[in-house]
């Protein structure tokens, strides 16, 4: 078995010990040269660290598997590697020749504006108060982002934000909605404006848009419950203006997944979409900066091969 190992901040190689399980296996640390250098790739760290390689996962296209050790570990939470024993047993079946090796879809984001910036991610990307959230967050200590540093970074983060008008487009090929909490009429325009294949979805003030690739975000918080990694549709979480108060009370029901029945939550799947807003505002993905706005982001079907446990529900 030739095999790579990633190895995150606050880890070692002393963290490969108990994943080299034979004498003649051989291990590089870091990014192989070439495709063909290794059978896999094992990732230790959180989002942030699996966001910062996917580029170059996705090039070298070998099996990854992900040993949950970051301050967020939601990528691997929406693999069914929730502890490290998971990611253990997963290894040991994959060395053994009959471990589970599933074909992913990434979200990609595409910045409009200046520089043109491309990023795959492997959760969440987004904008607005998670954005603002994110930025506080990765400026805490890395234990205290470790235990519970995005909730900790969102009451300062929500009393400074304000709510910002946002132009979101659609690919006009994958334009059916599903909207929780409103009836789909009393949201839509009068018109629909078009352009370059997208279709005008919305256009009024907004707190929050989030394109989910999985369910979770912010360690735990199931922001898109109804994502999933292989059906090629980024599901699309849009938070229009709302009383900073009823938004305080909001935050604790994302972690079940019960926001959808808010009026102000709209739901759906997309494809592909473009978002606008009347100043840059900065785009996170996975907890990471990625880009300013304008920004279009899309979905990459069998991006990425994963490692898992045997029987997952992936």
């Amino acid at each position: 078995m030739r095999a790579a190992a990633i190895l995150g901040l606050g880890t070692s190689p002393r963290d490969l010990r108990k994943f080299q399980l034979g004498s003649s296996d051989e291990w590089i640390v870091g990014l192989p040269s070439a495709s063909d250098a290794v059978d896999a790739v094992l990732v230790f760290g959180g989002d942030g660290t699996v966001h910062r390689h996917l580029n170059s996962l996705v090039r070298l296209g070998a099996p990854v598997l992900v040993v949950p050790a970051g301050s967020g570990n939601d990528f691997a939470r929406a693999l069914g590697l929730l502890k490290l024993r998971d990611s253990l047993a997963a290894w040991r079946a994959f060395s053994a020749g009959h471990g589970s090796v599933r074909t992913i879809d990434l979200g990609y984001i595409t910045s409009v504006g200046e520089g043109k910036a491309q990023h795959y991610f492997a959760c969440v990307g987004g904008l607005g108060l998670d954005a603002e959230v994110s930025r506080r967050a990765n400026r805490l200590p890395r234990w205290l982002r470790k235990s519970g540093g995005y909730a900790l970074s969102f009451a300062p983060a929500l009393f400074s934000f304000a709510a910002f008008r946002t132009r979101l487009w659609l690919a006009q090929d994958n334009h059916a909605t599903r909207n929780s909490g409103v009836e789909a009429a009393a949201v839509s325009l009068p018109e629909t404006e078009t352009r370059d294949g997208f279709s005008l979805h919305s256009n009024q003030p907004t707190v929050l848009a989030a394109f989910a690739n999985t369910p979770f975000y912010g360690d735990g918080m199931k922001i898109a419950p109804e994502a999933h990694l292989d059906d090629g549709l980024l599901d699309v979480c849009l938070v229009r203006g709302m009383d900073k108060f009823k938004l305080f009370c909001l935050f604790p029901t994302v972690y079940f997944g019960r926001h959808l029945g808010v009026q102000e939550v709209d739901y759906f799947h997309a494809t592909r979409a473009l978002v606008e807003t009347e100043y840059p505002l900065d785009v996170y993905a996975d907890g990471e900066f990625v880009c300013k706005t304008p920004a279009e982001f899309l979905v990459e079907r069998s991006a990425l091969r994963v490692i898992v446990k045997e029987g997952s529900g992936l």
